[in-house]
């Protein structure tokens, strides 16, 4: 993951998580408050209960014409005017009648066309008569409806033993009730114990499901938190009412009834969108500007630390204490990379003075001898058999004289490009054969085992450039291998020839292994020779499109390996 994305989900994380306990909060927000307005439905429907009970406990002082009544049996008069009077001084009152102790109808009076549609009266298998007369309460029936009117029957102990029943109209007080409006869709309704809901033609009645509601009636809470139709939902409360199975229900559609929850709720909606897109921009922009000098500076450390120090950072991506920084990094760099230019001239120095104090050694020595026998000779006291090995001598230093002024230049002639090899097929066997013919003396007088093993007959190459390469390995084996064997082996395969020397000799640290191929490293400086073998032979191999590699391991022998590659027909 880079650095960008970690700092912008870090700071995203940061602004959004106090967000998560607002959500939270407006959830708890959103049940508290739709409870709140239920709870008011809950006390509207409350007090609808109320009035209606206010309305039946006044009933009872208003049934004090009873006593007329009462009087008028007494005196073994009928009582039918006393209750045309009664009718006339209570409106609500549809009939009245009079009956026996034992349930049976004795007078009665009232409207006419009710009066025509219900039959005379017995009560006789009513079993509460008897507890009402014992108590002498005045009882109100269950809901019913009767020509489109909401009525109740009432039956009221008189204190002769007989009883008093009347038929009353509630039209007058649920109309009144429901006339009551919250806001445009709710209403107050009157609702049976099976769920049939009251409404008079001038009120809307939806299409309530009747089950819902009695199942509604049915559970713990007064709250209705959702009630379906078919065309919409509604919300609620109900209150029991002092007629038997009916109850006061206050019903508005849930969208409006919850309007104001959802305008706050887009309104914090929309604040939250708000925070989250600032969030959001201004963590991108914090990382940015952020995460642009911290991962300038990372990866110029990673350059510097593999020893780039050219590598500068553009002091325009810092702010404030970054660009402070970054102009001390690019300070640093450019001190590093003044000490590391002094460094490696101080280096280049010192390996020039011991180069040329080993070359210049090496001149002097066969320069010192040739001048030691021109003296010698031209002084005329030498035999014939001493001046012949006087010019051996000479004709011996003169070669390596020669040899190390060959090596000098073939290291030019490198740097110039200037050494491309002349590729003709080479006999591999008879090249390898006359390399180890020619060191084979050297390897006997050390003792080691010198063998061949070559599995390739012919191969692409400069033979005189591929012979010197061998030379140099096979005679550097020999030189830094004291006891044991040095092998030469070849093979092949469908990519390339190969030929490997490997040693049983001193071996190669790793330390020394990495400068192995540069110009006059030596791995011992008390063997002979410049360090200019391995560089050059290389460059060769390089030139024929391979490789020369190494292996070792220091105590345990080396084996350096070259390729070159198969011509792609």
């Amino acid at each position: 993951m880079s650095l960008f994305s970690k700092l912008f989900k870090l700071f995203l994380a940061v602004v959004l998580m106090p967000l998560i306990p607002m959500v939270l909060l407006l959830a708890y927000y959103q049940v508290h408050l739709k409870n709140n307005i239920l709870e008011t439905h809950a006390n509207l429907a409350q007090i609808v209960s109320s009035s209606m009970n206010q309305h039946i406990e006044d009933l009872t002082w208003r049934l004090s014409f009873a006593q007329n009544i009462t009087s008028a049996l007494a005196s073994h008069k009928n009582p039918t005017r006393q209750l045309q009077d009664a009718l006339g001084a209570n409106p609500d009152f549809l009939i009245l009648a009079v009956l026996d102790s034992s349930g049976k109808e004795l007078y009665r009076a009232g409207d006419k066309q009710i009066l025509k549609q219900l039959p005379p009266l017995n009560l006789s298998g009513d079993d509460s008569l008897p507890a009402l007369a014992k108590e002498g309460r005045l009882s109100v029936s269950s809901f019913d409806v009767m020509d489109g009117r909401p009525i109740s029957e009432f039956i009221y102990p008189l204190s002769n033993g007989d009883f008093l029943y009347g038929i009353m109209s509630f039209f007058g007080l649920l109309s009144r009730v429901q006339e009551q409006r919250i806001g445009q869709t709710g209403r107050i309704y009157i609702v049976d114990q099976n769920g049939s809901v009251y409404a008079n033609d001038y009120q809307y009645k939806p299409a309530f499901d009747a089950e819902a509601l009695k199942n509604a009636f049915s559970s713990k809470s007064r709250l209705i938190k959702k009630l379906n139709t078919p065309q919409e939902t509604y919300v609620g409360a109900f209150a029991p009412t002092p007629i038997l199975g009916a109850y006061a229900t206050v019903l508005q559609l849930k969208s409006e009834a919850y309007r104001s929850i959802y305008y706050t709720n887009i309104i914090i909606a929309l604040f939250l969108l708000s925070i989250a897109t600032l969030a959001y921009f201004g963590a991108l922009t914090f990382a940015e500007r952020l995460g642009e000098p911290i991962g300038a500076l990372s990866r110029a450390a990673k350059e510097v630390s593999a020893g780039n120090f050219d590598e500068k950072i553009d002091e325009e991506i810092g702010w404030g204490e970054f660009k402070q920084l970054i102009s001390s990094f690019n300070k640093m760099t450019a001190d590093l990379k003044d000490y590391q230019v002094l460094q490696l001239q101080a280096q280049v120095s010192e390996m020039k003075e011991q180069v040329f104090r080993a070359v210049a050694h090496d001149l002097r020595a066969p320069l010192l001898g040739l001048q030691g026998y021109l003296y010698i000779l031209q002084s005329g006291k030498v035999s014939k058999d001493e001046e012949k090995q006087y010019l051996d001598l000479m004709s011996k230093a003169a070669k390596n004289l020669s040899a190390l002024l060959e090596d000098v230049l073939d290291v030019s002639r490198v740097q110039a490009g200037m050494m491309l090899p002349k590729k003709e097929s080479v006999s591999l066997p008879e090249l390898v054969k006359n390399v180890t013919d020619t060191l084979a003396p050297a390897a006997q007088e050390k003792g080691l085992a010198l063998s061949a093993d070559i599995a390739v007959e012919r191969l692409p190459a400069d033979p005189k450039l591929l012979q010197r390469v061998i030379m140099n390995l096979i005679s550097n084996a020999i030189k830094f291998t004291d006891k044991g064997f040095v092998r030469v082996r070849a093979w092949q395969d469908e990519k390339g020839y190969y030929l490997s020397v490997a040693d049983s000799g001193i071996g190669i640290s790793e330390q020394d292994v990495k400068g192995l191929f540069q110009k006059y490293h030596q791995v011992r400086t008390d063997r002979s020779g410049y360090g200019l073998g391995l560089f050059i032979s290389r460059q060769i191999m390089q030139a024929h499109g391979g490789t020369l590699g190494v292996t070792s391991k220091q105590g345990e022998g080396s084996v350096f390996t070259l390729s070159i590659p198969k011509e792609q027909k």
